[in-house]
């Protein structure tokens, strides 16, 4: 991995975590691209990963704040809740997810789900539900959305704010909910990562640091921008025009690989 391809997947990181378009899935295509491969290539995702986790605690930072002041509140509990779903999957099928990550044969798979999911998240118009109304079943239901976004090309961000819609969770708080939700998610990751850092099943001496900090920053720059336009986009009704993105997107999979 040379210095550019990872400013390249930083700010592929950056946009795509946040946007209904699969971080995983493009992540997948273009290490392919690149010819990037193996535990150097996993790290480095994690990295990307710890990277847009910190615009997501800097604009959501007062929600944060008051869930660390008051930490024996509903909200928590609905994402302790919501964070189990993919916690077991990843659990008891770790390995197979990451054979997955290699998988691109896949992609068109998950492409078509996700943009199928973003056609229907904009027809439901009957949201009025605030995130204060939010119930046990609902943080189920969305983590089991989430949990389901393990699959490459299955973004996580469409999958979980087109089932908060479906509950009947206005666009804003269903935006917020699933934002809420990557925030756990993501510091578990970056935690199995670490551990498998101090087990000895990653050697810190076949890792290039630098490739690593760019990717980081990048991945934080973007990552903060995309989190603004996100909210902008559910906040509007305009998830459908991803869905015609991931046509164009399947299609170049389908040209480039298949």
């Amino acid at each position: 991995m040379t210095l550019l391809h990872a400013i390249i997947l930083g700010f592929i990181q950056g946009i795509s975590e946040f946007l209904p378009v699969s971080s995983s899935g493009h992540l997948l295509m273009f290490t392919h691209v690149f010819g990037i491969s193996g535990e150097d290539n996993l790290t480095f995702v994690i990295v990307l990963n710890m990277g847009s986790l910190v615009p997501l605690l800097w604009v959501f930072r007062k929600d944060v704040w008051a869930l660390i002041r008051n930490p024996f509140q509903k909200m928590t509990l609905f994402l302790v809740i919501s964070v189990l779903p993919v916690t077991i999957v990843t659990i008891l099928f770790a390995d197979r997810i990451e054979e997955m990550f290699h998988i691109v044969r896949l992609l068109p798979i998950g492409f078509i789900i996700t943009g199928s999911f973003l056609m229907l998240a904009d027809r439901f118009a009957k949201n009025n539900r605030d995130i204060k109304s939010l119930r046990v079943l609902d943080a189920v239901l969305v983590g089991l959305a989430q949990a389901c976004a393990v699959f490459p090309g299955l973004s996580r961000s469409g999958s979980t704010i087109t089932a908060s819609l479906a509950r009947g969770l206005n666009r804003e708080s269903a935006a917020k909910f699933s934002f809420l939700m990557s925030i756990p998610t993501a510091f578990g990751a970056i935690a199995l990562r670490i551990g498998q850092v101090a087990s000895g099943r990653i050697l810190l001496d076949d890792l290039n640091f630098l490739n690593l900090f760019a990717g980081f920053i990048t991945a934080a720059i973007t990552g903060y921008f995309a989190i603004n336009i996100m909210l902008k986009i559910v906040r509007e009704a305009k998830l459908k025009y991803f869905a015609i993105y991931y046509v164009f997107a399947l299609a170049i999979v389908i040209f480039i690989f298949f």
